[in-house]
C-alpha cells in the first residue's frame, strides 16, 4: 500500500482548521482529479515529442488510425471525436497535410464534401508513437497494480458518464 501525503491532504487539513463547518471531501477527489490531469499532460507530451507530434496532432493521427482501413474521417468526425471547434480542426489538419502525415481526399457518400486520411507515412509515424505512448502509460500508472487500475477506470467512467 502506498503511503504518504499530498498536497490536498495540506488543502483539506487547511480548511478543517479555517471552516470547519465546510465539507471538504469532494476536494480529496476534484483536487486530486486535478492535480494528476496537470501532471500527467507534460509527461504524455514527453513520449510523443521523439516522433515530432504535438498532443494535439497525436490525437488526430490517433483517431484516424484506431477508425480502421481506410483510417479517413470527415473533418465533422474527427472534431466531434476530438471536441473541438471546426475552426480548430481545420488548423490541424492543414499543418498535418503540410507535413505529409493526412490527406484531404473526395467524400464519395458526398461530392460536396471531403475525407482526412493517413498517408502511408502518417500511420507508420502514428503505430512508432503509439507504442510509446502506451509503453509511457504503463510506467506512469506503475503504482497501482492491474486490480487498482481496472477499478479506478471503472470508477472514473462512472464519473465521466454523468458528467458528459
Amino acid at each position: 500500500m502506498f503511503e504518504g501525503r499530498d498536497r490536498v491532504d495540506a488543502i483539506i487539513e487547511q480548511w478543517a482548521r479555517e471552516r470547519p463547518d465546510l465539507v471538504a471531501e469532494p476536494m480529496e477527489v476534484i483536487g486530486r482529479l486535478s492535480r494528476v490531469a496537470g501532471l500527467l499532460s507534460p509527461r504524455l507530451q514527453e513520449a510523443h515529442k521523439p516522433f515530432g507530434l504535438t498532443r494535439e496532432a497525436f490525437d488526430v493521427l490517433a483517431t484516424l488510425r484506431r477508425s480502421g482501413a481506410p483510417f479517413r474521417l470527415t473533418p465533422t468526425e474527427l472534431y466531434r471525436w476530438l471536441m473541438l471547434s471546426s475552426g480548430a480542426m481545420t488548423n490541424r489538419i492543414d499543418r498535418l497535410e503540410q507535413e505529409g502525415l493526412v490527406e484531404r481526399v473526395d467524400d464519395p457518400r458526398d461530392r460536396r464534401g471531403c475525407l482526412v486520411g493517413l498517408t502511408p507515412s502518417g500511420r507508420d509515424l502514428i503505430d512508432r508513437a503509439m507504442d510509446a505512448h502506451v509503453t509511457n502509460e504503463l510506467r506512469l500508472l506503475q503504482p497501482l497494480d492491474p486490480a487498482e487500475r481496472k477499478t479506478l477506470g471503472t470508477i472514473l467512467r462512472k464519473l465521466l458518464l454523468s458528467l458528459e
